[in-house]
């Protein structure tokens, strides 16, 4: 692991620096009082080789150094009054948080993600800091396997590849001149200063508030036909996706299953191209059409649309890295089209419009006030907007150049999000010239995984087909 381009600066990253958890990350942290709102995130990596173990710790020690969020805990506020707060461990222990494995059974990539499945449902000790890393050995010729579990509320995908980016080496040589600040202190926290401290935050933020309020009053004053076409946005985002859930799909428990495939970057995006969309219209309409085939395969009607949901960043240029920036719409999506190219075409008009909704952040809206309710409350208001989705699909752009972990080379990042009480949360990560696609899935809402998983190939071979040449889908197995 190093930071070539602040090799000079002898200090800790800026990443996750802040210490208050925004509304919405205090959102993700306590809906867990509901079991099935978990919001785990894991990073799959396939390595060239097995690191060298002393080697790998002292890159991880050395990780401590430049980001202190991995010594920092969750505190939450005196009487539940008032967001949680990043603090320091005082009793940080590594050996708790990073630990090697074999790969179970006949050391396959089934095994593997069975594994990487079980170690993503087990809930994390929330008197520790929330992460944890998996060093995978005994895959076939040799090579090795990365995990990184982390909590949401620490990091959107975005926020996941600014950590690696800064995190990881292009190199696989070890380098001895990197950055190495000392470790931070853990600072004593008392009670009552934390809640005085809570209060005088509340109270300074009503003012801005009320101006923010006055503000939208009198521009709505002044501009009345904007503050209407506001109030249209508001509702049509507010209003539930013309779609029912698939019969087929109903179903949910707390089973989280792993799948990983390899799909060609440069041939998805040709394909979506060929039909007027981009790689992302392209990798929905992809999972659409696996969806189709999924319930053909299971002689069971298919709907004419369903139910997803799509994260929109917010993240701006000169936001700080780490967090999370992002907002979320939820879409009627085409499912009994058979014709990829129209399917791309409906996905796209579908997406730019609920991108231009001027009313598309309702969750920065209504997260601050939401946060400051009970867990169990948090959990029946957020839960009723994520387990109706039969889908949440996400797209997050990857890193280009050569990466390294302890000397062994990044050959592959699948990315694995929570699985808030969907039937499936499926992300794109694209990783050189393949996009790495992790599938996670409720068990019960698709009850014949391999039939499952064989559908999402076939639908993305319905897209790659429309580019001549295109290259093909492969599930890891």
């Amino acid at each position: 692991m190093t930071t070539e381009d602040k090799s000079t600066v002898d200090a800790p990253l800026d990443w996750g620096s802040g210490d208050e958890m925004n509304a919405f990350e205090v959102l993700m942290w306590r809906a867990e009082a509901d079991r099935s709102l978990s919001s785990t995130v894991v990073g799959l990596e396939q390595l060239d080789v097995v690191p060298d173990w002393d080697r790998f710790v002292a890159a991880h020690e050395w990780a401590m150094r430049m980001v202190p969020r991995f010594r920092q805990r969750v505190v939450e506020p005196p009487l539940g009054i008032g967001n949680p707060r990043w603090a320091l461990d005082p009793d940080f222990d590594l050996r708790y948080h990073l630990r090697r494995m074999a790969v179970p059974g006949t050391g396959g990539w089934s095994e593997l993600l069975e594994a990487a499945a079980a170690i993503a449902m087990t809930p994390f000790d929330r008197s520790r800091p929330p992460w944890e890393v998996v060093l995978f050995e005994g895959l076939p010729e040799g090579r090795g396997a990365y995990l990184l579990k982390m909590h949401h509320s620490a990091t959107d995908g975005m926020g996941s590849i600014q950590l690696l980016g800064q995190m990881h080496s292009r190199r696989r040589e070890h380098t001895p001149d990197k950055p190495n600040p000392p470790l931070a202190e853990a600072v004593p926290t008392n009670p009552v200063e934390t809640l005085v401290g809570q209060v005088v935050s509340d109270v300074a933020g009503v003012p801005g508030l009320i101006g923010g309020i006055g503000s939208s009053l009198l521009g709505a004053v002044r501009d009345p036909k904007g503050a209407l076409r506001y109030g249209q946005s508001l509702r049509r985002v507010l209003t539930p996706p013309e779609a029912s859930g698939s019969p087929l799909l109903a179903k949910r428990s707390l089973a989280w299953r792993f799948a990983a495939l390899d799909v060609p970057v440069a041939d998805l995006k040709a394909a979506g191209k060929a039909a007027g969309g981009s790689l992302n219209d392209a990798y929905l309409a992809a999972l659409l059409g696996g969806y189709r085939r999924y319930h053909e395969a299971m002689a069971a009607p298919v709907p004419d649309a369903i139910p997803i949901a799509i994260p929109i960043s917010v993240r701006k240029p000169n936001d700080p890295p780490g967090g999370n920036k992002i907002s979320s719409a939820r879409i009627a999506a085409p499912l009994a089209n058979s014709d990829p190219r129209a399917r791309i075409e409906e996905v796209r008009a579908l997406i730019l419009s609920a991108k231009g909704e001027r009313a598309n952040d309702i969750i920065g809206m209504f997260s601050p006030a939401l946060a400051r309710l009970p867990g169990q409350v948090i959990a029946q208001v957020a839960g009723p907007m994520t387990k109706g989705n039969d889908l949440q699909a996400s797209n997050v752009p990857g890193i280009g150049e050569e990466l390294y972990i302890a000397g062994a080379k990044v050959e592959r990042i699948y990315p694995y999000a929570p699985l808030p009480g969907c039937a499936a949360m499926i992300t794109f990560l694209s990783h050189g010239p393949i996009g790495c696609v992790g599938v996670n899935f409720d068990s019960a809402s698709f009850t014949e995984p391999e039939l499952f998983i064989r559908c999402l190939v076939e639908g993305f071979g319905e897209v790659l087909a429309l580019h001549p040449g295109a290259g093909e889908a492969v599930a890891r197995v």
